[in-house]
């Protein structure tokens, strides 16, 4: 296995916010340098230190960075991609710039040839019982009578290999029925609305924060063949535009939301809002260590759980509304 490496650069006050961030995306591991940090360990430390290799003093000016190493396949790339989401989002809503430049820089590979060696990894592949996902670069077909999904997630999170992804798609498919409406908070590639609209939803409404990524869903929409008049994708915050929150509506059967355990506690208070009484919310992208407290905020807007999956590390609940 090969892995790269990712430096992340931010500032002093980035950091610990950075950090608890990528343990969000499920990141472990990661190592720290900090300017501040080091000259703050010079000036205290007790003289018990004889000698510091000259190589350790260029820590005392340098740029604030943390560092990750994420493996060169399909996974890796879904994680980078998560990583690249993150950034954006957090440099959008740093206003006054304390956080530094938020940039990532992958150590020994141009990210765009990184970006492209990956699609040998990403193979068509089942999910549940009714889909199959493929790239776009590939052909095959499946034997067993599948729903072909196609998917090119560019630099957008989604192919299906994540397993939040797959957790949602194995819990939507036992939802969807016919003249199904759908939201899709946080569409990214489009996979999960695209997924739906084949399994029988006749009308989605999705979002995404980043103009890319709705770009790349409408994209991928399209190389689906899904209707233009049955699907909306748009770009913005439902957290603080109150213009889209009316967009969207109300009177939805189903949502889908794949994001991470912040947001998703930020939005509960909204999703009864757009949810029909009897409906069902299916939320992903959550580590198994905050999977309790993110229950527990979807229960105080007055959600039961019906079924909750996990794989190595990811969880995704289905809830209804209690009655």
């Amino acid at each position: 296995m090969n892995w790269t490496q990712v430096d992340i650069y931010t500032s002093t006050a980035g950091i610990d916010l950075l950090c608890s961030n990528l343990m969000d995306l499920g990141i472990r591991g990661f190592s720290i340098q900090d300017a501040e940090d080091f000259n703050a360990f010079l000036q205290n430390k007790d003289g018990k230190w004889d000698y510091i290799d000259e190589d350790l003093m260029g820590l005392s000016h340098c740029e604030s960075c943390v560092t990750i190493y994420l493996p060169e396949d399909a996974q890796g790339a879904e994680t980078l991609r998560m990583v690249q989401d993150l950034l954006r989002n957090m440099k959008a809503a740093d206003a006054e710039q304390q956080y530094g430049r938020l940039e990532a820089v992958l150590t020994g590979v141009k990210e765009e040839d990184w970006a492209n060696n990956w699609k040998q990894y990403f193979k068509p592949f089942p999910v549940g019982e009714r889909l199959y996902i493929r790239p776009s670069w590939e052909q095959d077909e499946p034997e067993d009578g599948r729903t072909v999904l196609e998917i090119d997630p560019e630099s957008s999170f989604g192919t299906g290999q994540h397993h939040t992804t797959r957790l949602c798609l194995e819990l939507m498919e036992q939802e969807i029925t016919e003249n199904c409406k759908m939201l899709d908070m946080g569409c990214g590639s489009g996979i999960l609305f695209i997924g739906g609209m084949l399994l029988g939803a006749k009308e989605v409404f999705a979002v995404d924060i980043e103009e890319n990524a709705v770009r790349i869903a409408k994209k991928n929409a399209a190389q689906n063949h899904l209707p233009e008049k049955h699907y909306t994708v748009r770009c913005g915050n439902v957290l603080t535009d109150a213009d889209l929150r009316e967009e969207i509506g109300i009177g939805y059967d189903l949502i889908t939301a794949n994001i991470v355990a912040d947001v998703l506690k930020a939005m509960a208070p909204q999703f009864p809002h757009y949810l029909k009484q009897d409906g069902v919310l299916i939320i992903s992208g959550i580590i198994v260590e905050r999977k309790e407290e993110v229950i527990t905020a979807m229960e105080e807007q007055g959600f039961v759980v019906a079924d909750c999956r996990e794989k190595e590390g990811w969880a995704a609940v289905k809830l209804r509304q209690a009655n």
